[in-house]
């Protein structure tokens, strides 16, 4: 266990004696606060604080850091408010521990609500000051250590979460050495029965691997020695949870995952890293295709290395990685060696200034989520560990998630770029945006003006950058649709009263809202397109008295004109299939806005019991965009007729949307097909060529 003696002893090793003597008040102040609460081992609350700064200590954080892991749970759990945190021990610590603590005031409706909402939190602290995860992951691995006293359904839940988020922000910050520890961990908590085989074959393997493994290690310091190299050879074993996930993910026994011997060779400089290739690579032969340069292209966490794979003695694969100490320590503490070091490096800056990006992007996510459940899950997407490494046209390297596409490489350029990209170039060659890159690829991103983003892109944009940039426009599209609307449903009922929404008084129309707590007009028009609101009553309610009174009104007024061009909130009744040409009517459905059927729809009928809903439309002479359209022919039963057929509406330029057939008798079938059309021209056209064949005997257009 911790002692605050033992933490001093470490502290001025590296801090001064005020910064200690500030790191040990914090202690005390906390040791104070938390007096009489135990932690459900028994132990006394304030030894989980000192052992969150303990662990910081070890990676040299700074003291500010440490006072704020001394007090990280005074705010949540002792009911004093970060004011006075800020007046004893200064504003810095004060947003330190206030972005660590949770939101214990609301109430979520769902836990994983309740973790989103935290984690949201957390990340605009991360965003003011990067030392609010590091003090949090500090915390959640001392609890992750003292998880046994838990019950096990709860221990689970925290294992979980540490294993799908706490873990990957680790290897995205670089901190390897954390990362492992909490993968271990949680593979125990949630797995207790295989992490104990594993582990039980791992002791086993050990004994048995371990003369091959001196071998190898003595010939690799022999061969480098006698060129001049002075390095050292560390054989290095996987852990427990990578063992488990290569097992699951490959389906390979614990012996063929074991067969592969892997070492780590440190060296002081990098010019050494590449000559000591050199060497290795003439002691065993390598296997073509498993090197990477890490160290000319880092990862996106810093992380920095020469990796290569050896066909060693009686064919045994042997796993090699090269680096310098400062990139070893890099590799162990990612941005923790920032402080560890305390160095001008450019690797460890360059760490710091990568963690920096990442928690920049985090916020411009959060700023475009919708929520904090899909801030989450764009989290989990931007945590993928799998990258592949791109360049643009100028020699620019990206790094992407494995699977990303041309869109994705759009949105990491630049979000205007995403937005108006229409078709891109991969090694000077057009391809479609949903291609998968590879590593080494260089991307060209075709764009245009007014472009919009697609809502198909959905389908294989895969970085979260670019599903949140594409969910972000689509939304705000969907609202300038709903307004548009709205203000013409409302001006359309509002003229029934020989009025329009411009001629309203403003203030009659601010007070109105104001009553009815919308925030601006602009929201109103929302819930009218939308069909939470009706224009009629809406209507009324803004004129009130007298002018409000339907039997004032003048009648008849102008339908409203559908141009095709709505977007989200004008929808076509599938019952029916209306298109221009058509006599239409709409219904206000509640969240999917006017659903415009033909006029003698059944389905029409039926709503007509409410026909303060029904909206009085028609087609707008300019009308664009395809509609959908089903119709029946019917056919002799002749082989290859459906092919016949779908050639004919090809040769129109006419899209298919669904085929299918039925048999009549055994003399004549139906083909039912749906196709895109622009109007009722169009399809008159279409069906004169169809019965223009000579095996067609009816062509009918189904209208229900």
């Amino acid at each position: 266990m911790q002692t605050i003696d033992a933490l001093d002893t470490t502290l001025r090793s590296y801090l001064n004696t005020e910064q200690t003597n500030h790191v040990k008040r914090a202690y005390f102040f906390a040791e104070q606060a938390h007096f009489g609460q135990l932690r459900r081992s028994g132990e006394d609350y304030v030894t989980h604080p000192l052992a969150v700064a303990g662990i910081l200590a070890d990676m040299h954080m700074d003291h500010q850091s440490l006072m704020a892991a001394m007090l990280h749970d005074v705010i949540e759990d002792t009911g004093i408010p970060k004011i006075a945190i800020g007046k004893q021990f200064g504003p810095t610590v004060a947003e330190l521990v206030d972005g660590v603590s949770k939101l214990t005031q609301m109430e979520f409706e769902t836990l994983e609500e309740k973790q989103a909402e935290n984690f949201q939190k957390m990340a605009l602290a991360m965003a003011r000051d990067i030392r609010v995860i590091l003090v949090k992951l500090a915390d959640r691995l001392h609890n992750m250590r003292t998880l046994g006293v838990l019950q096990p359904s709860k221990a689970r839940r925290i294992a979980r979460e540490t294993l799908d988020i706490y873990a990957p922000i680790a290897m995205r910050l670089g901190m390897n050495t954390v990362r492992m520890e909490f993968e271990d961990l949680g593979f125990n908590a949630l797995y207790p029965m295989r992490a104990r085989r594993i582990d039980a074959a791992l002791r086993n393997a050990r004994g048995h691997r371990k003369e091959l493994v001196d071998k190898i290690s003595h010939q690799i310091e022999t061969t480098l020695a006698q060129e001049g190299h002075e390095v050292e050879v560390v054989g290095r074993e996987k852990h427990l949870y990578s063992i488990y996930k290569k097992m699951k993910s490959k389906r390979k026994s614990f012996s063929e995952i074991m067969d592969i011997y892997a070492f780590r060779i440190v060296v002081d400089s990098v010019d050494t890293c590449y000559r000591v290739l050199g060497c290795i690579h003439s002691l065993y032969k390598p296997v073509p295709g498993e090197f990477k340069d890490y160290i000319a292209i880092p990862k996106a966490n810093g992380y920095q290395s020469l990796h290569t794979v050896l066909m060693g003695m009686h064919g045994v694969p042997i796993e090699i990685q090269i680096r310098t100490r400062e990139m070893e320590a890099m590799a162990n503490n990612g941005i923790a060696a920032h402080w560890l070091y305390k160095t001008d490096s450019q690797s460890t800056n360059g760490s710091h200034t990568r963690a920096r990006e990442w928690v920049q992007g985090l916020l411009e996510m959060q700023q475009r989520a919708g929520n904090s459940l899909e801030f989450i899950e764009n989290v989990k997407i931007d945590l993928f560990p799998d990258e592949i490494y791109v360049f643009t046209p100028k020699g620019r390297i990206l790094e992407l998630p494995r699977g990303a596409t041309a869109v994705d490489f759009a949105y990491a350029v630049h979000t205007d770029v995403g937005n108006s990209c229409v078709a891109c170039r991969i090694n000077r060659r057009l391809a479609p945006l949903s291609e998968p890159l590879q590593s080494g690829e260089t991307v060209e991103i075709l764009t245009a003006p007014g472009a919009s983003p697609n809502p198909s892109w959905f389908n294989y944009a895969v970085s979260a950058k670019a599903r949140t940039n594409i969910r972000h426009f689509l939304k705000n599209q969907t609202r300038e649709d709903s307004v548009a609307l709205g203000r013409r449903l409302l001006d359309r009922a509002l003229t029934a009263f020989d009025k329009s929404l411009d001629q309203l008084p403003a203030d009659e129309l601010e007070e109105y809202l104001h009553r009815h707590n919308y925030e601006h007009l602009d929201v109103l028009l929302e819930q009218i397109a939308r069909g939470n609101r009706l224009p009629a009553i809406t209507a009324q309610q803004l004129l009130g008295g007298i002018g409000a009174d339907p039997s004032v009104a003048r009648g008849e007024v102008a339908p409203v004109a559908i141009r095709g061009t709505e977007g989200f909130m004008v929808n076509y009744g599938r019952c029916c299939h209306p298109i221009p040409g058509d006599p239409i009517e709409g219904y206000l459905s509640s969240e999917k806005g006017v659903v415009v059927h033909r006029e003698r729809c059944k389905n029409l009928g039926d709503m007509r019991e409410k026909s303060e809903r029904l909206v009085a439309l028609r087609w707008d002479e300019l009308v664009e965009g395809e509609y959908s359209v089903e119709l029946r022919i019917e056919v002799e039963n002749r082989r290859g007729m459906i092919a016949v057929i779908a050639t004919r509406i090809n040769s129109m330029g006419v899209n298919i949307e669904k085929i299918s057939t039925d048999d009549k008798d055994y003399q004549f079938t139906y083909v039912d097909l749906e196709m895109l059309v622009h109007n009722r021209v169009h399809l008159a056209h279409i069906m004169k060529r169809l019965r223009s064949i000579s095996s067609v005997r009816k062509v009918t257009r189904i209208k229900n």
